[in-house]
């Protein structure tokens, strides 16, 4: 028996913020989903304070689907914040994420949750694909060794069901309720936040579930399609997502070189990766996403560079304040 006195298998929960033009389009996908008569299911939409017409666009599907819809606002930015709201009002046993902006084929929901329900698997992740007719410029490389697709929210692991060996995307991603009472929820410092690109929170988490010795499913019939606006297609951004995926790895595991190993280790990795792009391949004319991944390589490192620093120079005020404040405990010792 679920919270609250409900016994709803399956809680939605989509996080939204600003996004009230697409909103309506990925709801409706959402709703048409073909799910057994048996299963017991509901969407909850998490406003993460917005300030446009969200509230309106989510109450209208309220009206429309009663009992089916709920509306639930997270003031607290973040999408962490949001999602972690979400788990705490969901009704459900479990409890599944979609984005804002996607669509859904009709059976994905079931898809997607029908390993779960016998709780043999902790989680699921299903395929994400781009909208029918995208072409990827010929410098960005969506498949084999010098792949990016993970910056455009992209994910496919073929036709074959099977246990998950990587963390699936939070566009299309499912859980048991009980993962997070047990293992707790994402984290707030990982996670977009307004323009903040730093993520990493679902394989943080994923990786939390996994080291707990819990399994994860592959449902590639669980099909979401996920736009990619021309923002998303242009260098200037992608350099901005791979720098900022080098430093989510870094604050994820909180792990990497000392500050004296920097110079050393990271310099060399920046090094190898101009050298690389700029003079060792005679073939860059003919490779413009090799040239690319390479230039990606120096931004995640870079980016790897800058968190090491900002976690050293955060330890730092750290222990100067600890110091300080046993000084001033010991100044009013009377003993």
């Amino acid at each position: 028996m679920s919270r609250s006195g409900y016994s709803l298998k399956i809680t939605v929960i989509l996080c939204t913020y600003n996004r009230c033009e697409s909103l309506p389009r990925a709801l409706e996908s959402v709703a048409a989903s073909t799910v057994p008569s048996s299963v017991e299911w509901e969407v909850l939409v998490v406003d993460n304070n917005s300030k446009d017409k969200t509230r309106v666009v989510v109450q209208e599907f309220c009206d429309r689907y009663p009992g089916r819809f709920r509306y639930f606002l997270e003031p607290l930015q973040g999408l962490s914040n949001a999602r972690n709201s979400g788990i705490r009002e969901a009704r459900g046993d479990i409890v599944v994420f979609v984005d804002d902006d996607v669509t859904v084929e009709p059976a994905w929901l079931q898809n997607l949750t029908a390993e779960l329900l016998d709780g043999k698997w902790a989680g699921s992740g299903g395929r994400i694909r781009p909208h029918e007719g995208f072409v990827p410029p010929d410098w960005l490389n969506l498949g084999g060794e010098f792949y990016l697709s993970g910056s455009l929210v992209l994910f496919d692991l073929g036709d074959n069901a099977c246990e998950l060996d990587q963390p699936p995307f939070g566009t299309n991603m499912a859980f048991q309720r009980a993962m997070f009472e047990k293992y707790g929820g994402f984290r707030a410092d990982l996670g977009r936040c307004g323009n903040r690109l730093i993520g990493n929170e679902e394989t943080e988490f994923a990786q939390r579930l996994k080291a707990g010795g819990e399994h994860l499913w592959y449902a590639p019939s669980a099909v979401v399609y996920h736009p990619v606006p021309e923002q998303r297609l242009k260098k200037s951004y992608l350099r901005r997502w791979w720098y900022s995926y080098g430093r989510s790895v870094i604050r994820q595991t909180g792990k990497g070189p000392s500050i004296r190993e920097v110079p050393g280790f990271y310099l060399r990795r920046l090094k190898g990766g101009l050298r690389w792009m700029f003079f060792s391949n005679p073939d860059w004319p003919l490779y413009p996403d090799w040239r690319f991944y390479a230039e990606i390589q120096v931004c995640v490192a870079a980016g790897e560079i800058v968190e090491i620093l900002r976690l050293a120079r955060q330890k730092a005020s750290n222990d100067k304040a600890a110091v300080r404040g046993s000084r001033e405990l010991s100044s009013h010792n009377p003993w």
